[in-house]
């Protein structure tokens, strides 16, 4: 057997070097930093620690067995070894981004404690001790180190508690009572528990983040605030959730338990309402989103306030329904009523209303705010006879739709204020509102005379005059709002400005300053935009706090290609339109929960953004520009440089300009920039357009464009 002695020679000598080895990093881990090509060894970690587990179990037991000291002995010395190995490869794993808590801390002290245990075992198994002293001393240092090494490393696997859990979500916890339930920590909170805090927690600070404790939550993570109180579209909690499933950014991760569309609307209403902590649910107005959705989520099953009787819609039917103009989903998850809202002025059209006759018994709830709905439209919307809540603020109906309108049977909140519905028209219909109960009139032909009327007439119906000017209360204009459709224009665009508030004065300025209430000019529906414009205006109207400023981006575009093409792929996740993205006048958003955000930005990343595009005329070309998304903390950057090639007829293309764009500080807040460049002018039919990635060492960063720009 002098093979094998050799072997296990061989084999002490690798225990005791990496025994050194591992001790010398325990003592200096603070100063370790892991080369890249070490850092798959490190991921080898989840691969190799079973070995040593079942090597350690199997010795244990051979202790406690009669003659079988040296097989032990075998098993302790391997065990121990690959042990060792294991500890040196967690110990490269927990310097990758992600791995940071005290869950993270109990598995590494205690793995290296396991390993240390198994090599004194073997030790002292091999100095003839009793054998009864090294199979108690065995069984009281490795069992305990065992259990705590295997569950902090479930928990960072799989979660605080994983091991525990199956039996723990059996427990029912007593129903909240309505009068007592704090917004937070009665809605909020669960749902990050149950979807978050498996990977960030005090156990688990991916990102370093904490969503277990308010304090965590508020400072944010490694990449900034986690939410803008008052602004879910700027608020990077709701941003990585809506991020598509593939991104690398979404969370919670793809092959962990998504977030429901339910709980994603309450998220959002919670920070929009300003993200309190500490208040209570029934101190929400009635009417508000966030108190009416949670109300249903609290409520125990059968207690709701309404059941309907009919059945869910097929889900099938409401994904394929569902589109980038048009948003079908559940009122609450106990029932199968749904509500719609339908976005997009530009491409709306009664056909997304007819479109929905599959769901018709479904729909509860329709959304047509501010879109150019016409009298004759409302008759597609007799088909929704169990229909509740109808939105048409801002539209173009006028007093012959009340009538259409006053058919449905159910209809019990009416929306109709910035319209042309007049008192007379309201005195006529409102009495075929059989079910109404409540009605928004605000910034109509209606008087406050008129109100009085209205409200002594039909006492049970709750008229919403909105806010009347008494002159007694100071309060905030909102800020002035654009009615231009498109804000790139070919040649010439009259600015049209606007505020719904009547009797305020909009002052704007062309030059960059924040507009004042005294030198800036008063928009009077006459300025002509005739290049790129940024317009900063403010609303000012005596006995008023006045508005925020508002900023609008209008670029000029005068010359369209007749074909484009692309010569490089596009990110697979933002594709838009292809080539016709850069030339279609549609300027994606920031914020994901806003549709252009989604649908407007072509994106490239691990390659150049090369565009061919051809003119049947020669144009003259004096500048080029490219509009893009800058978000530092999401790793969306600036374009390193742009190379623009042109050429006339069928000569050669030669390289005309080359572009190059700031880089974004650390923190920067999101942004969308236009990088152009003035040149000589050039006759051309031909352009080729080179826009690179920005790149630092061996991380490429995502290039996000919704337009380019030839004048």
């Amino acid at each position: 057997m002098q093979w094998y002695s050799k072997i296990r020679l061989v084999t002490e000598q690798c225990l005791l070097a990496v025994l050194l080895l591992a001790s010398f990093l325990l003592l200096f881990e603070q100063y370790l930093e892991i080369p890249y090509w070490l850092q798959p060894v490190g991921r080898m970690h989840p691969m190799l620690l079973h070995f040593p587990i079942v090597l350690l179990v199997v010795a244990l037991l051979l202790l406690w067995m009669p003659r079988s000291l040296e097989m032990a002995q075998a098993f302790l010395l391997w065990g121990s070894l690959l042990s060792g190995i294991t500890v040196i490869m967690g110990l490269f794993l927990s310097k990758e981004e992600g791995y940071t808590g005290e869950a993270l801390n109990w598995h590494k002290w205690s793995g290296a404690l396991l390993f240390y245990c198994g090599a004194g075992l073997y030790w002292l198994s091999t100095r003839k001790q009793k054998p009864v002293v090294t199979k108690w001393l065995g069984s009281l240092l490795i069992v305990p180190a065992l259990w705590i090494t295997g569950h902090y490393g479930a928990s960072l696997s799989h979660g605080e508690n994983f091991i525990l859990e199956p039996i723990l979500a059996q427990k029912k916890e007593a129903p909240v009572v309505l009068e007592e339930a704090i917004v937070y920590a009665h809605v909020i909170q669960p749902i990050l528990q149950q979807k978050c805090a498996s990977c960030h927690s005090v156990q688990k600070m991916k990102g370093a983040l904490n969503l277990t404790d308010t304090l965590a939550m508020l400072k944010g993570g490694k990449t900034g605030r986690l939410f803008i109180p008052g602004n879910s579209d700027l608020s990077l909690l709701l941003e990585r959730v809506h991020l598509p499933l593939e991104e690398k950014k979404h969370m919670p991760p793809q092959g962990k338990p998504q977030l429901t569309p339910v709980e994603v609307e309450l998220l959002t209403r919670w920070i929009d309402g300003d993200a309190s902590f500490h208040s209570r649910l029934m101190e929400l107005p009635e009417t508000d989103s966030l108190r009416i959705l949670a109300q249903s989520l609290l409520q125990p099953s059968g207690q709701l306030a309404e059941q309907f009787d009919f059945a869910a819609a097929d889900e099938n039917t409401i994904t394929q329904l569902n589109n980038f103009d048009r948003s079908i989903k559940p009122v609450d998850r106990e029932t199968p009523a749904l509500e719609v809202a339908l976005y997009n002025r530009n491409k709306y059209t009664v056909k997304h209303l007819q479109e929905l006759s599959s769901i018709r018994k479904q729909v509860i709830s329709i959304n047509l705010n501010k879109l150019p709905v016409k009298d004759a439209d409302l008759s597609a919307l007799q088909q929704f006879q169990n229909l509740r809540k109808l939105d048409l603020n801002f539209t173009d109906i006028t007093d012959a739709g009340l009538a259409t309108l006053a058919a449905l049977p159910q209809l019990r909140s009416l929306a109709i204020s910035g319209t042309k519905i007049s008192h007379a028209a309201l005195t006529n219909y409102l009495p075929g509102f059989k079910a109404l109960q409540s009605i928004a009139i605000w910034n109509t032909a209606v008087n406050p005379e008129d109100v009085i009327s209205l409200k002594k007439n039909f006492p049970k119906i709750n008229i919403v005059e909105g806010f009347i000017d008494t002159g007694v209360d100071t309060l905030k204009l909102n800020p002035p709002q654009v009615r231009n459709q498109e804000m790139v224009f070919p040649k010439a665009l009259p600015l049209e400005l606007y505020h719904p508030v009547k009797g305020v004065t909009i002052r704007y300025t062309m030059d960059g300053s924040e507009p004042d209430s005294i030198r800036s000019p008063i928009f009077d529906g006459n300025t002509i935009l005739q290049q790129h414009t940024t317009i900063k205006a403010k609303v000012f109207k005596p006995g008023w706090y006045s508005s925020e400023v508002a900023t609008f981006d209008f670029l000029k575009n005068s010359f369209i290609p007749d074909s484009v093409r692309l010569l490089s792929k596009l990110n697979d996740v933002h594709q838009a339109e292809g080539a016709e993205t850069f030339f279609n006048r549609k300027l994606g958003a920031i914020g994901a929960n806003n549709p252009a955000w989604a649908n407007y930005w072509a994106g490239v990343r691990n390659n150049d953004l090369v565009l061919e595009a051809r003119f049947d005329q020669a144009i003259p070309l004096t500048s080029v520009g490219l509009h893009y998304m800058v978000e530092e903390a999401t790793g969306i950057y600036p374009p390193a440089v742009v190379e623009v090639w042109g050429a006339a007829g069928a000569e050669s293309p030669k390289l005309l300009t080359k572009i190059t764009a700031p880089l974004p500080l650390k923190g920067e807040k999101p942004s969308l920039k236009l990088v152009q460049k003035e040149m000589p002018m050039k006759q051309v039919s031909y352009l080729k357009i080179i826009a690179r990635p920005y790149q630092k060492g061996k991380n490429r960063y995502l290039l996000l464009v919704d337009e380019m720009f030839l004048n």
